[in-house]
């Protein structure tokens, strides 16, 4: 593409995501790359971390300062737990000639937390999220925002990576990461504690056939469907539920999950939602989320 450009690129990490990565811009003609991971020299997963490395043609250091001294743009993959720590670490070696980015899977608190670490080191800040899998390769759709939010699509894009910029607040894209994740995980789990316990009854295929009626409608259409008539019909859900998990336990599983969902909806209950709107299904989500969060508040200062 005529807008690539050349530019050193340093990887903290170098794990699955950080080699998936490495190795794909460096097969798209990107020269140099580097990487930072603490485990590449003394580690269980040295060897591995050595081998992906050497394969790919990225060239290992073994220091903060070793990367920052090779690397414009610092494009950190650590786990989020990693990422403040990771931040401090990096606060001595970085300069203005440098643009780091966090890409960790970490809330926008973290993420402010990083930035705070690495205010005064004169640096072109951003956070990002990866909203792929390695899986895809190095075109797994990613998200950046913040200050370096725009300069780490124009560096990369061009070289096949999709990373879409959503704006100049920093955390915005880890917030939408990780709030996403509530509901993207949680239905992980929700297959899970449903499938064990389908299976126990002979009726896993069955169950999944019914619910994949339900779930193939476009997602929007479920959110407008469920969440406005679930404020009126809170409490038939909520015993739906509790008989649900009467049947997981029943199952031999522990109902985590729908406890879990009958403790929500108990709560929503709690709000008096259908008394508020006298019955009538209101028009939009907005709506029924909005009288959740005045009632919300208006039991918290009540309480005070």
């Amino acid at each position: 593409m005529s807008d690539q450009q050349q530019f050193r690129l340093g990887l903290v990490g170098y794990g699955e995501i950080g080699s998936t990565i490495g190795k794909g811009l460096r097969e798209a003609g990107l020269e140099q790359v580097f990487s930072y991971d603490k485990y590449a020299f003394d580690g269980p997963y040295a060897d591995l971390i050595q081998s992906r490395a050497r394969a790919a043609g990225v060239t290992l250091v073994k220091s903060n300062r070793e990367l920052a001294d090779a690397a414009e743009l610092i494009f950190s993959v650590t786990p989020g737990s990693a990422s403040l720590d990771s931040a401090a670490s990096f606060a001595p070696v970085l300069d203005g000639r440098h643009t780091f980015l966090d890409f960790a899977s970490a809330t926008p608190k973290v993420k402010y937390g990083v930035a705070e670490r690495l205010a005064k080191t004169g640096a072109v800040l951003g956070d990002g999220s990866i909203m792929g899998t390695s899986q895809m390769g190095y075109t797994m759709h990613m998200l950046s925002s913040g200050p370096a939010g725009r300069r780490v699509v124009d560096l990369l894009v061009p070289w096949g990576m999709s990373i879409e910029y959503v704006g100049e607040k920093l955390g915005t894209a880890s917030g939408i990461k990780i709030l996403r994740s509530v509901l993207i995980k949680g239905i992980e789990a929700l297959i899970d504690e449903m499938l064990l316990a389908a299976g126990s009854y002979g009726l896993d295929e069955a169950v999944l056939a019914s619910a994949s009626k339900t779930l193939t409608r476009p997602f929007m259409d479920t959110v407008a469907s469920l969440i406005p008539s679930g404020v009126i019909h809170a409490k038939r859900r909520t015993e739906e539920v509790e008989m649900a998990a009467e049947a997981v336990a029943d199952a031999g599983i522990e109902p985590l999950m729908a406890r879990a969902t009958v403790e929500r909806l108990r709560w929503k209950q709690s709000l008096g939602l259908k008394e508020h709107f006298n019955g009538v299904i209101p028009a939009n989500y907005k709506i029924a989320v909005e009288a959740m969060v005045a009632k919300m508040n208006a039991n918290a200062k009540a309480a005070e």
